[in-house]
């Protein structure tokens, strides 16, 4: 119960905004209560005046229950109305921040988890939890209904008072049972879904690699395997709800014969009349649902419980640990960094050792090497999309773990070979960076891009919608969009990160191009295999191993660096 109410004070947070339709549910609720306990008692004296032959009392108190019965129909639909705005209310709360603090996660836990974890505690998680006030008010009201009615029944008869009430502990001491277990089963079967989401998303996004590699078959075995393993989990949860369930309807019934009998004995012995036997028969059997209430509301507590523990798990920084900025803010940046003594590993592996350099504004800078030489590694640091290990990184003189993160984001651009496109129109995507943006600064941006010719041959031109992915597009074009977002963004450092490996040379050129465009204006640092598209740079630095071990232009490094001479020449005997 201690968990419970310090969930629920969790939930609270973003359910109060609607604090006034909370108030009115339960005003709606109590009236909703008082209306159902005296429906039974008009009942019976329905059933009084029917063996007197009292027909206008009979229409009399027939009218006063159609009138009961509609108010307590409009109770009901404000109740629920009321109840509906705050599980939407609160739900919408619950995702935008669980959906923010996804995106505060370091990238070390992203690389963790699967997305279907991320998934599953977005959707399912926060619609449980906000769905407990619309649970615990229906709940609430009920017991108050029950209890009442149980007051009436001791008030008549206490003999049957003591019966149901015995009968009613031990019903529910079996739902305790039940949902006890239900919890455990629930636990794991979620574990096991998460995974299945994240397996759905990779296979759903890699389509048509899966498609090209003809590997339709493996991957469909492996989703069975998963399918099945999470059905199991289900079933076991649904199976050992059953059981229980079974045995509690059993007694349900068995209770609903007992009772009769009890009544039967208490009418022979001339202690209560056929009208009052009637009477409390319909509250007993009426209390006796309460056992499935109580079992639903254990279930609820335990559900609800459950998934504010998985929230809170990511909106806490202990197991899913977020990002960690400085509070140094930088409007603009001139685009100078350096790296002093920087160490870094992934994992066990040391991936930079004691790494050294400095770039300054507005330079061009290549960086070049065998693959896992640490390349790509620096764009990331640079963009503290991970944490060193030892060292400092500095922007514009400054350690970049004093900046906030807007100056680090806000200044940085990374172009890779692959970069994300949204599943929008071109003018959509572009504006994703800049909302106010105008068709001037649009149409600027991508003629520097050279992007412009290939756009106003689309028969919508910037309205074209581009698929998940930019699927409609090729590499070149989709590279090329994202330069657009990054002269868009006006970052004063933009990286390529093999931005044209995979192309071909018409393509290639005309990125090349756009680099061109954008030289002396911003900080550009670019990784490529492909030799030719760096030998104009500002400086070129060759890292083997984790550490820079020649740096120079181009025909220096021919002269004075192996290891590059032989990438170049490599190149040259491709071509």
């Amino acid at each position: 119960m201690k968990d419970f109410l310090k969930n629920i004070k969790f939930a609270w947070n973003y359910a109060k905004q609607e604090k006034k339709y909370i108030i009115i549910s339960v005003i709606m609720s109590i009236l909703n209560i008082i209306l159902e306990i005296v429906l039974p008692i008009l009942s019976a004296k329905t059933i009084i005046a029917l063996t007197s032959n009292n027909y206008i009392r009979i229409i009399s108190i027939s009218l006063v229950i159609l009138l009961v019965e509609c108010i307590s129909i409009i109770t009901y639909f404000f109740f629920r109305k009321c109840t509906m705005i705050v599980y939407r209310s609160t739900l919408s709360s619950l995702e935008k921040e669980l959906g923010k603090n996804i995106l505060m996660l370091e990238n070390k836990c992203l690389d963790k988890n699967g997305s279907g974890l991320f998934i599953q505690r977005l959707t399912n998680d926060t619609s449980k939890l906000a769905d407990i006030f619309d649970s615990l008010l229906e709940m609430t009201s009920n017991l108050i209904r029950y209890v009442g009615m149980l007051v009436a029944i001791l008030i008549v008869n206490r003999i049957i008072f003591v019966y149901v009430v015995i009968t009613l502990i031990i019903i529910n001491v079996l739902e305790k049972i039940r949902t006890d277990k239900r919890k455990e089963d629930d636990k794991k079967y979620r574990t096991v879904n998460e995974k299945l989401s994240s397996f759905i998303g990779e296979l759903v996004r890699g389509a048509r690699d899966i498609k090209m590699l003809n590997s339709e078959k493996d991957f469909l075995d492996e989703l069975d395997k998963k399918i099945d393993k999470s059905n199991k989990a289900r079933l076991k949860m649904q199976k050992t709800s059953m059981n229980y369930r079974a045995i509690i309807w059993i007694i349900s019934n068995l209770n609903n014969f007992l009772l009769i009998m009890l009544l039967v004995i208490l009418m022979e012995k001339k202690i209560i009349i056929s009208t009052i036997a009637l009477v409390l028969y319909n509250y007993a059997r009426n209390t006796s649902n309460s056992v499935y209430l109580i079992g639903y509301f254990l279930e609820s507590i335990k559900d609800f419980n459950l998934s504010s523990e998985r929230i809170q798990a990511i909106l806490k920084d202990e197991e899913f640990t977020k990002e960690k900025f400085g509070n140094t803010h930088l409007s603009k940046i001139k685009g100078d960094f350096e790296f002093k003594n920087v160490d870094f590993k992934y994992t066990d592996k040391k991936i930079l050792k004691n790494l050294n350099f400095k770039i300054k504004a507005n330079e061009t800078v290549a960086f070049v090497g065998k693959s896992g030489s640490g390349k790509t590694t620096i764009f990331n640091l640079l963009c503290k999309m991970y944490d060193i290990e030892k060292g400092k990184i500095t922007i514009d003189g400054i350690d970049i773990r004093e900046l906030d993160k807007d100056t680090i984001r806000g200044n940085i651009t990374i172009i890779s070979q692959n970069p994300y496109i949204f599943n929008m129109t071109i003018k959509e995507n572009l504006k994703l960076i800049k909302s106010d943006l105008t068709d001037k600064e649009m149409i600027n941006a991508c003629k520097i891009a050279c992007l412009e010719e290939f756009i106003n041959e689309l028969p919508d031109k910037y309205d074209t919608i581009i698929g998940e992915g930019g699927v409609n597009l090729s590499g070149g074009q989709k590279q090329r969009i994202a330069i657009a977002r990054a002269l868009i963004q006006k970052t004063e450092i933009i990286l390529f990160d093999e931005a044209t490996s995979a192309l071909d040379n018409e393509t290639q050129t005309k990125i090349q191009q756009a680099i061109d465009n954008m030289k002396n204006e911003y900080t550009i640092l670019i990784i490529a295999h492909r030799l030719s598209t760096i030998i104009n740079s500002d400086r070129i630095l060759y890292l083997e191993d984790g550490k820079i071990v020649a740096e120079g232009k181009h025909k220096e490094l021919l002269k004075t660096c192996e290891g590059y001479k032989k990438l170049y020449n490599s190149e040259l005997t491709k071509e």
